[in-house]
């Protein structure tokens, strides 16, 4: 490949800033870059590291190969200023401490297993029980606490990270070698596109999501953001959270937001579903096929004009409104976390299916492949 003098130029600013290119067909447009820093060092003493991605539009996604956290994400205003978008904290310490899944990967199993039980192939397994009575996230140490293996890339849609794990056969109680790739793209459309992909060497179940908590306006509470989600039906939970097994009409009910409302229109009526999440803590059912990409959401905040649009191959979307947050948390900028200052939108397979023959299986057997495809696409308006 021969290169001007410009170009080369720009290919060893590229390099010293710390870009890793994985071949030329997939350089990202040179004013787009990632850039990485020393973040600290866990328990044990492994290093970690913190990577800024920006693409040429000025937006930017800060992400630690710790837990795959998304830690900020900038993303512009109707008049073009940057704002976070997400919940978190400036320093790993924190995030080891205490953190209700701030913008970290979820796995093995996103969301609830009944008493952390399931059988697969006639035998049982054991997983620990996080979230008593179930299991919740993975487990003690899900994928949002261990240490990713990182390497930039660069994409024709934007620049990137790339993280992968191997989790070992028993890792938390689940059965098989699971090795994990995932894929953070930041692209020129202003989108963060999350890639997942896993194989196993024995029959196991995976269910990988994402879990940043979203204030568009970027403080306060979340209650007069927008939310639109075409689906016609949710899977009622008992007091614990897991399903009961129905998949429920939401017409008639607080949890039809097949037209645009705001999240707080109806999150305090008197509601038994409502009640047992403390407000929006379920799984939405959409109407398609397998591994067909389509929207699950929009959501839009009126005083800055940002829209939030949320893409996925998911067959569910969990909707979380930030019910547990209770004020004991204090993140960035010294924003202390109250009830329902932040929302998840975290596409998923259905919780508790494992235990669930009538839902979509979560089950994976060597020689295929698992893929889960997630986008998180901004705009103004």
């Amino acid at each position: 490949m021969k290169l001007n003098s410009r170009s080369y130029l720009m290919l060893l600013s590229a390099l010293a800033g710390g870009l890793l290119l994985s071949g030329c067909q997939n350089l990202a447009p040179a004013t787009s870059q990632v850039t990485r820093m020393p973040w600290g060092k866990t328990k044990e003493g492994t290093p970690v590291q913190l990577f800024t991605i920006r693409n040429a539009r000025g937006a930017e996604a800060r992400i630690s190969n710790y837990g795959g956290i998304v830690v900020s994400l900038k993303m512009p205003d109707r008049d073009g200023r940057m704002g976070d978008v997400v919940l978190g904290y400036e320093k790993l310490d924190d995030y080891i401490k205490e953190t209700p899944y701030f913008g970290c990967l979820v796995g093995r199993y996103g969301n609830r297993i009944a008493r952390g039980k399931f059988s697969l192939n006639g035998t049982g397994y054991s997983l620990a029980t996080n979230n008593y009575p179930n299991a919740l996230h993975g487990g003690l140490k899900g994928f949002d606490k261990v240490v990713w293996e990182p390497t930039i890339v660069g994409r024709p849609e934007g620049p990137g990270l790339k993280l992968q794990y191997i989790s070992p056969d028993g890792d938390q109680g689940y059965p098989g070698t699971l090795n994990v790739t995932a894929v953070y793209t930041l692209t020129e459309d202003n989108s963060l596109k999350l890639e997942y992909t896993a194989t196993t060497d024995k029959d196991t179940v995976v269910n990988l999501t994402h879990h940043s908590y979203f204030n568009l306006a970027g403080r306060g509470d979340i209650l007069a953001h927008m939310v639109m989600m075409p689906a016609d039906r949710f899977t009622p939970v008992d007091e614990t959270l897991i399903p009961t097994g129905e998949l429920k009409p939401v017409d008639g009910t607080p949890f039809d937001f097949r037209s645009a409302t705001t999240i707080g229109a109806r999150i305090e009526q008197t509601d038994e579903q409502l009640k047992f999440g403390k407000g929006y803590d379920h799984n939405w059912v959409y109407t398609k096929a397998p591994d067909q990409f389509t929207l699950l959401a929009r959501v839009s905040e009126p005083t800055t004009g940002r829209v939030l649009e949320v893409l996925s191959t998911e067959p569910g979307l969990q909707f979380y409104s930030g019910n547990f947050l209770d004020g004991t948390l204090t993140g960035k900028n010294r924003w202390n976390y109250k009830f329902r200052n932040g929302f998840c939108m975290e596409p998923q397979h259905f919780p508790d299916s494992p235990n669930q023959a009538a839902f979509p299986s979560v089950v994976l057997k060597p020689g295929q492949i698992y893929r889960n495809s997630i986008v998180y696409r901004f705009s103004a308006k």
